[in-house]
């Protein structure tokens, strides 16, 4: 006998749900899907850790950026940076106080 079909994410929530809610054993749920109870198991275990993360972080909190976007957050910081300095530099050409000594050409 080969490998059961692959069950959606929404799918194994309504079995853990159920399972938690007391509907169903691992052990039954296991038999009605022909699936086995190890399985059934670890799905709870993922669920009940993944909500563990969710509550510590708090309800508002963003999940940890990754080292892709925490680089692309100070390349922006960086850049905001050098626009605001810029903008004050224009600014200041504009009225008249330039910066840079006036070329003599």
């Amino acid at each position: 006998m080969g490998r059961k079909p692959f069950k959606s994410a929404d799918e194994k929530l309504q079995i853990v749900l159920g399972v938690l809610r007391g509907e169903m054993t691992q052990v039954e749920a296991a038999r009605r899907l022909e699936m086995s109870q190890t399985t059934i198991a670890k799905w709870q275990k993922q669920f009940l850790d993944g909500a563990h993360e969710a509550l510590a972080r708090g309800e508002n909190a963003r999940p940890p950026a990754s080292r892709r976007e925490a680089d692309l957050q100070a390349q922006i910081e960086e850049l905001t940076s050098a626009l605001g300095e810029a903008y004050v530099e224009l600014r200041a050409w504009r009225k008249g106080g330039a910066l840079y000594p006036r070329s003599r050409s």
